[in-house]
């Protein structure tokens, strides 16, 4: 398939009551065209591709046999979740995909009635359908929960925590495993899908619940041996006597495109009386489209391409990104020091951590979607004496901040943290943007935290956390390409709690002090330029440090100045009030000095192109003037007065 097809059946779909008006047997077709117009839309904005063609027969027959919205349907992360939004009243705006002021890339509550709990994190799917399941049983209503959560997403600790809670909900539960990449169970056949039929069916349960009662009348010894009869038998036959043991009724493995097996499988899971149930779905990602097909992990998520080739929209070429800078970096450093080590949680390309893992696989460690055990992990690994690195986003990172601050911060071990994905993020929006790693992280006692304003100083900041040995070290830098500057031929080992100048000095008196932390130092030189041009002397620090501060180079510039204004790509709690607090506790407040701090707003910034992000987040060149004519009384009519 590599061209739009016409969409008769799907042009009658609204939402998924129009669906299941549809006869059984046009099913076949409404997929064909429905992944059709997710190709086309995809192809078009970008976006998450190979997993939601792997999803569409399953998407299209849970919407048939479950009464949804009346019953939850919660997808895991949301990658998976666009045929969904095609069939749930949000056809016309799918070419809206991650825009600004268009639909979100994820399940969110505030877009529709269909998607009951907003995820872009993994693997809460189970936990938040086992509230939903058990608020339905405590207020008697029938809706059931139906949780669709991957493979890869099961990596995660928290997915086994809920399925330990899950008889609780009852027969309200239903949780999909859809298994396209691990390969946990053998290759799907006719036999397999058969047993899945049968073990489901309302034959099979009745007289399953009627051992059951017979063998309530067994001394408890034979009690038991029945029970694990039962359950082994069908484990030996399928796989799943884990979920089993996890109080799960196990259905599977089927195949997830063959929509014969679908349909009868989950109509008797749905009308099944007994408790929770877990069907295992086995999907091929990419399917239907041949490109996706042969590179699933390029084609998870892309550029705008073009639907016939399937060639991605490249870039213009320019400045390396950022997260190549790191893994050359760290790459570099691995070679001339053995006990680096790198740990990714299933972000090996996104961290640019499959380049080391190619140059060293051991010494590579991708802990699957499990950050908090990653964290940890690296710090045992620290107390051992290796120098591990932890390259995980900003929004992932707060998923480990407890072992953040218990296993390595209490502790002071030399764990290095590589943030990617600082600051704003464009078209993943609030659920991704590297928000609040600043605040969170420069709280701790024993934590150095390092902010890269281009990507040379990226490499001196990965090479000063080899170097550094007394304790845990952070550095962040942002998604996308760098300014372009000149790259060094040798690192250099910053010293650590200390800023550099790099307009003016901190010793000649000036009206103006912009201190920036990380990549708006571009915008806080441009402010500068148009300050000056207005007849106020602009001095402009690169901090590069908030976690220790540069004290000495502070104090000289508020001595200096007359306003100090700070700048940062973080939220609330980062920069500014680290600053703050050192003037308040120095008495800098009280000399009249004027202080501003900019910072992320408190609020959630929807997706948008990130310059766009910026401006409104008041982070841009023109703000920081305001900022800092405000500051001085004047607007830009007054600026004679202030240079009397």
């Amino acid at each position: 398939m590599t061209t739009q097809l016409a969409t008769p059946l799907l042009d009658q779909v609204t939402t998924p009551d129009d669906l299941r008006q549809l006869a059984p047997e046009n099913l076949r077709q409404l997929s064909d065209e429905l992944r059709s117009e997710m190709i086309d839309a995809v192809g078009s904005t970008g976006g998450h591709l190979g997993s939601g063609l792997g999803v569409v027969e399953l998407t299209v027959a849970l919407h048939y046999i479950f009464n949804t919205p009346d019953d939850r349907l919660i997808w895991d992360v949301g990658h998976q979740a666009y045929p969904h939004k095609i069939l749930t009243g949000r056809r016309d705006r799918i070419r809206t995909l991650r825009q600004e002021g268009g639909l979100s890339g994820f399940t969110k509550r505030s877009e529709s009635e269909y998607d009951p709990f907003g995820a872009a994190h993994s693997s809460t799917s189970i936990s938040a359908g086992l509230g939903f399941a058990v608020a339905n049983k405590l207020a008697g209503k029938p809706g059931k929960a139906i949780a669709v959560i991957g493979d890869g997403a099961m990596s995660a600790g928290m997915a086994y925590e809920a399925m330990n809670n899950a008889e609780q909900a009852g027969n309200r539960l239903v949780v999909i495993l859809n298994d396209n990449d691990m390969s946990i169970a053998p290759p799907v056949g006719g036999l397999s899908g058969y047993l899945a039929r049968l073990v489901s069916s309302g034959q099979f349960l009745g007289l399953r619940n009627l051992a059951k009662k017979f063998a309530k009348r067994l001394p408890a010894p034979l009690q038991d041996a029945a029970r694990k009869t039962d359950e082994y038998a069908r484990g030996m036959a399928m796989g799943g006597t884990l979920f089993e043991e996890l109080g799960f009724y196990y259905v599977g493995p089927i195949d997830g495109h063959d929509l014969d097996q679908l349909l009868p499988v989950l109509e008797n899971v749905r009308d099944a009386a007994d408790g929770p149930c877990l069907i295992h779905v086995v999907t091929q990602k990419g399917k239907g489209y041949a490109p996706a097909e042969e590179s699933a992990d390029k084609y998870h998520g892309v550029q705008k391409f073009d639907v016939i080739t399937g060639e991605q929209k490249k870039s213009s070429g320019g400045a390396p990104s950022y997260t190549n800078v790191f893994a050359k970096a760290l790459l570099a450093e691995a070679e001339r020091d053995e006990r680096i080590c790198a740990i990714t949680a299933a972000m090996p390309s996104g961290t640019g951590l499959d380049k080391f893992a190619q140059a060293f696989p051991a010494r590579t460690f991708d802990v699957g979607i499990a950050e908090q055990h990653g964290v940890t992990f690296a710090a045992g690994l620290a107390a051992q004496g290796m120098k591990p690195f932890c390259a995980i986003y900003s929004t992932f990172l707060q998923r480990a901040f407890d072992q953040v601050v218990h296993d390595v911060a209490i502790q002071n071990l030399p764990v290095r943290f590589a943030i990617d994905r600082a600051g704003l993020v464009g078209a993943d929006g609030a659920t991704h943007a590297g928000s609040f790693d600043v605040t969170y992280l420069a709280t701790l006692p024993n934590m150095v935290v390092m902010a890269a304003a281009d990507e040379a100083e990226l490499v001196h900041m990965v090479h000063t956390a080899a170097e550094y040995d007394a304790g845990p070290i952070a550095f962040r830098y942002p998604r996308g390409s760098g300014t372009g500057v000149a790259m060094p031929d040798t690192p250099q080992k910053l010293e650590i709690g200390k800023g550099r100048m790099v307009r003016g000095d901190e010793k000649s008196a000036r009206k103006v002090a912009i201190l920036s932390l990380g990549t708006r130092l571009g915008e806080a030189l441009k402010a500068a330029d148009q300050l000056e041009a207005k007849g106020l002397s602009t001095s402009v620090a690169d901090l590069r440090f908030v976690k220790p501060l540069d004290n000495d180079l502070i104090r000289k510039l508020m001595a200096t100045h007359e306003v100090v204004v700070t700048v940062e790509e973080g939220s609330i709690g980062g920069l500014g009030a680290h600053v703050l607090t050192m003037a308040s506790d120095e008495g800098v407040l009280d000399s009249g000095l004027k202080i501003r701090t900019m910072r992320l707003p408190d609020l959630f910034q929807d997706q948008g192109a990130p310059e766009k992000q910026y401006d409104e987040a008041r982070l841009n060149a023109p703000q920081i003037v305001d900022t800092v004519l405000s500051a001085l009384r004047h607007n830009s009519a007054g600026v004679a007065e202030a240079r009397a």
